[in-house]
């Protein structure tokens, strides 16, 4: 809208009969300049009607804007009468039109309704006052001064409008000129219009700009306090929260105080400590101070909802049958006996105290022996939830103590993590792979570990991700792994270490009859009566297709075994089966694993030993040979730094006794000595091969064979003691299934016999020996005794030849 002047022209004769432009949501005043966009067939003939004589309409508003076709008494009376200064026609119909208001009229009777109006008017003269008083032009300064706070304070007024209004000093003018750019509603519009007298007029439009004004500084408020709230480059944002801070002046309920409630009914239905409730409630009350859509109020959210999530005070009942437990335990586990009895004494002493610190159980065994299984059995005899994390290659001290919350996509560490799968805070908890955990510029995941796995310190442990105190001492916490020497030893020190060894033949066997073959019946939709296992074929699977500490070769060969079976019952060939030792090779193919040759006839300068494994006893044959030469010695196979000074050592023995074993001193400067250790590929080291390599390396002297029917074990040192060795028990496992009677081990190892079950100790036979002149003596065959077994072979070769 822009302003008339009176000085561009002189005003147009008005004539007493004019067509009506009914318009409608805005009232025109005089000298004003606006665009129509006229639409309806009653306007465009008073428009056409106006352009075909003086161009002159009477502009008045319609007292409903919702009418389509309005009546006389749908008009308001008094109007202004507009000049039509430009016409155009729209594709669609309409026409607009610029119009210039030229002075206001009043309309005194309808002539014409159709296919327009038209009407008599009576031009309304404006009354100048002859001169302003001080009143009149205080209340012009104030009208003028009133619109640039209102300006101030937001309202938009075009610039080129507010300079002719500084130079108005007419009161009609000046509040016709206000009251046309101040967006008035129509009915307030109307009513400034039709007062006659100037003054009057403007003193109605102070009143309504000083209401205007209060309207304004409201406003302001409002939007002041909804942008603090907010970074100001938000745009988005700001009708949202001007929403907010209107319904807060209103009194209206914010719509945030659901959210809020409902997280402080779960804080208090968690019954956390008082510490962390303190810090939940502090939290909460921060996110009702922020902007719901802020990044930070997510992260806050996220962290509540773990805090309302975590089991402080939930707990499962710990079932204290003893009688009932170790049945549980039973039926999972075949033997195991010194684990089972340490979980009973554990609920034995639970049941006479009610309140106690978790046990830190760690089990150390080859691969399949049962370690994960043998966790989840006994958080079944206890009536507990299980979790299982696996820390094998774990690197980052954050997968055990958590992220702190100011790094994007945070959590909280294993250990919260699995507390909250489970839903309860005494959990049997398993940290599988302990002795793979690895360690970068990350940081040290095992350190870490020992606040979890201390019983005097995980009370009060710390997540970085919650930074509030935790208690894990109700938790039974078991760690498995295959090797203690990867676990660094003041971690080691806190756990309770409990070794299972590999399993012999009778224990596999009963293993197989009594879980492995009814779970894979079971797997392969076969029943007990299509498919019978004998214990003699079991032995064969177990002896000629296997050789492990464990049992999963075992259970995937009875599966072969299971899915052949299957395959010819669903082929219709037969419905029942009996696998006996016969007909196992049908089933399974070419057995994989067959006595070793050697072991089949005494042999000069080849001793059979015993080796420890991750995978459980080993045994090993370790031959030597000597060659014309000069003195010089060879050791091949892989061997590490040990067992090549054991080489040195056990041959500086030999040398050293060369005259009680009958060898010409000579003959070590004279020969080469060639040590070997068969499966070259497979790196080999250890403190228990010494006995057996100097035998190896006193047989190849003297040319005496070594005993077919003994391995040994242990270390020599240059005077010729045998020093005790570990893994024991794995390693006279190891020499049963291979069918060997007879063990020499060292007389400091003769207390580890108690650990051996009993029918590896009724078959084979525990040689204790203190020196190697012992081992020497029982392990070389007697010149006596060779010399009749030569006579006895020349006997038979001269039969075979008559």
């Amino acid at each position: 809208m822009v302003e008339f002047s009176e000085k561009e022209g002189k005003e147009p004769e008005i004539p007493d009969t004019l067509p009506v432009l009914p318009i409608r949501d805005i009232v025109v005043f005089p000298y004003m300049i606006i665009p129509l966009f006229v639409g309806r067939d009653i306007s465009i003939n008073a428009i056409d009607n106006a352009l075909g004589s003086n161009r002159m309409v009477m502009l008045l508003t319609q007292k409903d804007m919702g009418i389509e076709t309005p009546g006389q008494n749908d008009l308001y009376r008094v109007g202004t009468v507009g000049l039509i200064m430009r016409m155009l026609k729209l594709p669609d119909g309409r026409v607009k039109i610029l119009v210039q208001g030229i002075a206001k009229a009043k309309v005194l009777d309808f002539i014409q309704a159709q296919p327009f109006f038209k009407v008599v008017i009576e031009k309304l003269p404006e009354e100048k006052p002859k001169e302003l008083t001080i009143e009149d032009e205080a209340l012009l300064r104030t009208v003028k001064e009133q619109l640039d706070k209102a300006i101030s304070l937001g309202k938009s007024i075009i610039p080129d409008v507010m300079v002719v209004i500084e130079n108005l000093n007419e009161p009609g003018r000046l509040a016709d000129l206000v009251a046309s750019n101040l967006g008035l509603k129509t009915e307030q519009a109307q009513e400034v219009l039709q007062i006659a007298d100037p003054i009057s007029r403007l003193r109605k439009i102070n009143d309504i700009l000083g209401r205007e004004i209060e309207l304004l500084i409201v406003q302001q408020k409002i939007q002041t306090e909804a942008r603090g709230e907010i970074d100001k480059t938000q745009r988005e944002y700001f009708l949202r929260e001007q929403l907010k801070a209107i319904q807060k002046e209103l009194g209206d309920i914010d719509e945030r105080a659901e959210e809020m409630r409902e997280y402080q009914a779960k804080v208090d239905k968690a019954k956390m400590p008082e510490k962390v409730q303190k810090e939940a409630e502090k939290q909460l009350r921060r996110l009702q101070k922020m902007h719901p859509d802020s990044a930070e109020g997510a992260t806050i959210r996220t962290y509540l909802d773990w805090l309302v999530e975590l089991p402080w005070s939930k707990s499962t009942k710990d079932h204290l049958d003893i009688k009932k437990a170790e049945q549980v335990l039973n039926e999972d586990h075949y033997d195991l006996e010194k684990i089972k009895e340490r979980i009973l004494e554990y609920l034995s002493v639970r049941k006479l105290k009610a309140r106690m610190k978790g046990p830190i159980l760690c089990f150390i065994g080859p691969p399949g022996v049962g370690k994960t299984s043998l966790g989840k059995s006994i958080a079944r005899a206890l009536g507990r939830e299980f979790v299982r994390v696996s820390l094998g290659g774990v690197r980052d001290e954050a997968e055990i103590r958590g992220h702190r919350r100011t790094y994007v996509g945070a959590l909280p560490g294993r250990i919260i993590q699995g507390l909250k799968q489970a839903g309860t805070n005494n959990p049997v908890f398993m940290l599988d792979e302990i002795d793979k955990i690895g360690m970068d510029f990350r940081g040290d995941p095992s350190s870490a570990l020992l606040e979890v796995l201390d019983p005097e310190q995980n009370n009060t442990f710390t997540d970085h991700y919650l930074g509030v105190p935790f208690d894990l001492s109700n938790i039974i916490f078991i760690t498995t792994g295959n090797m203690m020497d990867t676990i660094p030893g003041p971690l080691r020190d806190r756990m309770e270490i409990i070794y299972l060894s590999g399993y012999t033949e009778e224990e596999k066997l009963g293993i197989a009859k009594n879980y492995l073959v009814t779970k894979q019946l079971d797997a392969h939709g076969i029943t007990g009566k299509m498919l019978k296992i004998t214990d003699d074929a079991l032995r064969v699977v177990i002896m000629q297709y296997t050789r492990e500490a464990g049992v999963r070769n075992l259970e995937r060969e009875i599966a072969r075994l299971c899915r052949k079976v299957a395959r010819e019952i669903a082929e219709g060939k037969k419905k029942e089966f009996l696998i006996t030792p016969k007909n196992a090779g049908k089933y399974l193919g070419v057995p994989k694993f067959l006595p070793e040759e050697e072991m089949e006839k005494e042999q000069v300068g080849v001793a059979t030993g015993l080796a420890w494994t991750e995978a459980g006893g080993e045994i090993i044959f370790i031959e030597a040979t000597i060659m014309k030469g000069k003195g010089s010695l060879t050791i091949t196979g892989q061997l590490g730094d040990v067992m090549k000074e054991s080489a040195q050592a056990a041959l500086s023995y030999v040398r050293s006794r060369a005259a009680s074993l009958g060898i010409n001193e000579d003959l070590f400067s004279k020969t080469d000595l060639h040590i070997h250790v068969p499966a070259g590929a497979i790196p080999k080291d250890g403190p228990s091969a010494g006995i057996t390599m100097a035998t190896a390396i006193a047989s190849a002297f003297t040319g005496r064979p070594v005993r077919k029917d003994i391995a040994m074990t242990g270390e020599v040192t240059l005077r010729g003691r045998v020093l005790p060795i570990g893994g024991l028990k794995e390693k006279s496992l190891a020499a049963k299934r291979m069918g060997i009677k007879n063990i020499i081990i060292p007389r400091r190892n003769a207390k580890d016999l108690e650990e051996i079950p009993k029918y590896v100790t009724k078959d084979v036979n525990f040689i204790p020996a203190e020196t190697m002149d012992e081992v020497l003596g029982l392990a070389l065959v007697k010149k006596s005794a060779r010399k009749a077994e030569k006579k006895s072979e020349k006997s038979r070769k001269s039969r075979k030849a008559a």
